[in-house]
């Protein structure tokens, strides 16, 4: 149980960083420059920037923001939940 756990949360992880990847190519798109070694340090920098730039088309903040912050909490919860759970 304890390695289902803790897999999930590395794939939690990992969709995570496909997630911001793919709002940075969306911005990209929009004309805004980025770069990798700036999301890795501060990955809220572009957060806020693609929800500026899809509030500025649409009124809403894009999916993508919900989708990555939903993963983040994914990860945490399944990266405690297999620490918690006894051998």
């Amino acid at each position: 149980m304890r390695n289902a756990l803790l897999g999930s949360a590395l794939l939690a992880v990992l969709t995570n960083v496909v997630i911001l990847i793919m709002i940075m190519a969306a911005l990209d798109r929009r004309g805004i420059k980025t770069n990798m070694l700036v999301a890795r340090i501060y990955p809220f920098k572009y957060l806020s920037a693609y929800k500026e730039t899809t509030q500025k088309e649409t009124g809403k903040p894009g999916r993508l923001r919900g989708l990555w912050m939903l993963t983040i909490f994914l990860t945490l919860a399944f990266a405690l939940a297999g620490l918690l759970v006894p051998r």
